[in-house]
C-alpha cells in the first residue's frame, strides 16, 4: 500500500480503476459492518455497473456492515460511501481505503459532478489525504488507499471524517457533504479490516433571506497573526422602517468559551449591500490555531434604540461546513487571502458558548493555557 522508513509513511499507493468493460468484480472481505441488523452470506460481494455499490443481503457471511440511520429527523444525505478501515501494527498506522461513493447529487449545469474527497483524521487536523478527481460521475469508484501513522491507543481520541467536494476549476470547489466516524476503537476490532457503507451528510442549508457576507482570511504563521478582511454583503435584511439598514460587522475570537478580542467595521448608512473592505488583524499563535473560533455578527446601528442583529455565521476548525472548510484552506494557504461568501443565520452554532462576564477583552495569555 506505501512504503515505511523510520515509521512514516513516505507515500500512498492507488489502486487501479475497474475497466468500465468488466461488468462484475469480487473483492476479498473481511468483516463488514451494517446498522441497524447484521446480515451473513458468503465472503465475496458481486455487484453490476447498472447498480454499481448496491449491497445484496444474502451474498454475505460473517460480514458487518454499519450504515448510518436514515431515521434522523431533518438531516439531509446526498448519497453514500463505501470504505474500509484496518491498523496495521508493523508500520503503526491506521490504513484508509475508500472504495466509492455513489448517488451523489447534480452540482454542475452539465447535469453531472467532479467528485472527489478529503479524508481526515481528527481532531488534530495536522494532516490530510486526497483522492483523484473523477470527471461527470455521480457514482465515482476511487478505490484508493491511504496511512495514517498513529499509535493505536490513540485512535480512542480520534476519529476519521470524509469530506465529498464537487471540483470547480474556475471557482472555489462545492462541498457536497461529510461522513465522519467516532468510536474507531469501539465497535470492532480494527487489526481486521472492516469495511464501511454509510450516508453522506449534506451540509446545513443555510437560509439566505438574511443576506450574505464575504469574508477574506489569511494567515502569516511566523508572525502569529490572522487577518480578516470584511469586503462586502449582499441582500442583507432591512432592519429600519425606509426599508434599510445601516450594517457594520462585530468580529469576535474565541478561546475556550472566552472572548479573547473583539473588533468592528465602520457603520455603512442606509444600505443593504455594504462594501467594507475593511481589515482587521489578531493576533494567533501558531500553536493555537485549531483551538480558536470567529463569531461573526452583522450588525444594524441605531442611533435612538440598541442596535439589532441582522444576522452571524462562524469560521473554525471545530464547526461543521463552510466556516471548518474556509479555516481549513486558510491554514494550507499561508500568507495568502482566502475569500468565501457566508450565508447569515439568525443564532451562531449552538457549540458555541461564550461566558457573559467578558465585558473587557481577555488577555492573550489565555491562548498558551490548554
Amino acid at each position: 500500500v506505501g512504503t515505511c522508513r523510520a515509521g512514516k509513511v513516505l507515500r500512498q499507493t492507488t489502486l487501479p480503476i475497474v475497466p468500465d468493460r468488466h461488468q462484475t468484480f469480487q473483492r476479498q472481505l473481511s468483516h463488514r459492518l451494517d446498522l441497524p441488523s447484521i446480515q451473513f452470506s458468503i465472503c465475496s460481494l458481486e455487484r453490476a455497473d447498472s447498480s454499481i455499490g448496491l449491497i445484496k443481503p444474502e451474498l454475505y457471511k460473517n460480514e458487518l456492515v454499519r450504515q448510518s440511520s436514515t431515521d434522523s429527523g431533518d438531516l439531509e444525505f446526498c448519497g453514500k460511501l463505501h470504505f474500509a478501515l484496518k491498523y496495521d501494527q508493523e508500520v503503526e498506522a491506521l490504513v484508509v481505503k475508500i472504495f466509492e461513493a455513489r448517488d451523489l447529487p447534480i452540482k454542475d449545469v452539465s447535469g453531472s459532478s467532479d467528485p472527489y474527497i478529503k479524508v481526515f483524521l481528527l481532531p488534530d487536523r495536522k494532516k490530510k489525504f486526497q483522492t483523484k478527481v473523477h470527471r461527470k460521475n455521480l457514482n465515482p469508484v476511487f478505490n484508493e488507499t491511504f496511512l495514517f501513522s498513529v499509535p493505536y491507543e490513540e485512535l480512542r481520541q480520534r476519529y476519521v471524517q470524509f469530506s465529498v467536494y464537487d471540483f470547480d476549476r474556475f471557482s472555489r470547489h462545492d462541498l457536497i457533504g461529510h461522513v465522519v466516524l467516532k468510536g474507531l476503537l469501539e465497535s470492532a476490532d480494527l487489526h481486521q479490516e472492516i469495511e464501511y457503507t454509510m450516508n453522506i451528510l449534506a451540509p446545513p442549508q443555510e437560509k439566505k433571506d438574511l443576506g450574505e457576507l464575504m469574508l477574506s482570511l489569511c494567515y502569516l504563521p511566523t508572525a502569529g497573526r490572522l487577518t480578516v478582511t470584511v469586503i462586502k454583503g449582499r441582500n442583507l435584511k432591512a432592519m429600519d422602517i425606509n426599508g434599510s439598514s445601516d450594517p457594520y460587522v462585530k468580529i469576535c475570537l474565541i478561546c475556550q468559551g472566552k472572548r479573547i478580542k473583539k473588533k468592528k467595521t465602520t457603520v455603512k448608512k442606509n444600505t443593504l449591500s455594504p462594501v467594507y473592505n475593511e481589515a482587521l488583524v489578531f493576533d494567533l499563535p501558531a500553536e493555537n490555531v485549531y483551538d480558536v473560533t470567529l463569531l461573526v455578527k452583522v450588525i444594524d446601528y441605531d442611533l435612538i434604540g440598541p442596535n439589532e442583529l441582522i444576522g452571524c455565521t462562524a469560521i473554525g476548525s471545530s464547526l461543521i461546513g463552510i466556516g471548518r472548510d474556509h479555516w481549513l484552506e486558510m491554514l494550507d494557504n499561508a500568507r495568502k487571502p482566502v475569500a468565501q461568501w457566508y450565508p447569515l443565520n439568525k443564532c451562531p452554532p449552538t457549540n458555541i458558548n461564550v461566558t457573559k462576564n467578558d465585558q473587557q477583552n481577555t488577555p492573550l495569555s489565555c491562548l498558551n493555557s490548554r
